[in-house]
Parts: C-alpha cells; sequence; structure tokens
C-alpha cells in the first residue's frame, strides 16, 4: 500500500493578496480558481509537483457560519495559528532574499538547524508561517 500527499490547505483572508504571493513570489503556478456561494477557493502548486496541490481556502468553509465563529477564524488567522506549510528548496538564502527583496514578513533568517536542514520562515499576507528547508 502507497500512502502519498495529493493536497493541503492554507487559509486566506485575500485570495487577490495570496495569489500574487503564491504565484508572483513564491513562482508557484495557480491551476484552479473556483468560487461558490460567495467563496472562493484557489489552487495553486510546483511545476515540478503536478500531483501535490495547495488550496487556498477561507477561514471558515461554511457559508452560513455565524458572525462571532467568522471573527473567531479571522483572530486566529491574523496571528498565524491555522496553519503552515513547509517548502524545500535547493537554495534556502537565494530564497529567503528573494522573498524579503518582494516585501515578505520576515519570521527567521537562514540557520542551520540541529536536524539536519538550513531554513528560515515567513508569514504569508494571511499570516500563515511558511518555511523554507534545504537538506545539507
Amino acid at each position: 500500500m502507497n500512502i502519498e500527499l495529493s493536497t493541503t490547505f492554507i487559509a486566506v483572508d485575500d485570495h487577490d493578496k495570496a495569489i500574487a504571493f503564491y504565484r508572483d513570489v513564491l513562482g508557484l503556478e495557480v491551476r484552479n480558481d473556483v468560487g461558490f456561494e460567495n467563496m472562493r477557493w484557489v489552487t495553486v502548486g510546483a511545476p515540478t509537483q503536478p500531483d501535490v496541490a495547495i488550496v487556498l481556502e477561507p477561514p471558515i468553509g461554511d457559508p452560513n457560519a455565524s458572525e462571532a465563529d467568522k471573527k473567531a477564524a479571522a483572530e486566529l488567522l491574523a496571528k498565524g495559528l491555522l496553519r503552515g506549510v513547509i517548502f524545500e528548496t535547493d537554495d534556502v538564502d537565494a530564497t529567503f532574499e528573494r522573498i524579503r527583496a518582494a516585501g515578505g514578513d520576515v519570521l527567521q533568517e537562514p540557520v542551520d538547524q540541529p536536524f539536519g536542514v538550513r531554513d528560515c520562515a515567513f508569514r504569508d499576507p494571511a499570516g500563515n508561517m511558511l518555511r523554507f528547508n534545504q537538506r545539507k
């Protein structure tokens, strides 16, 4: 039996800002952009990984959610507490410089970790933590 990652989800509060970041800054391709009941889902992914997708979704996937639930989800998102993604790169220092030069919100500059990677971290426009690893 073989199990592989297919799709992961990241909550965003502004899809247009998220697309600009994930497509224009990170270089991911937009694969799908779907609207339904005043909501929107955008699928992005690395051109080199056609079978792995990241869905940029609303913080709450229920159009009938209460205002209190929407507010609570927005507060968690703003604090970066909903989700995170770790990307792998072949040059973490160049990746860091490219994202920082594009105005990325730096959480951690590149550093060698004791667990065998050199990594850095940013927040995306919605506040989600994104880490970028380079294997040693």
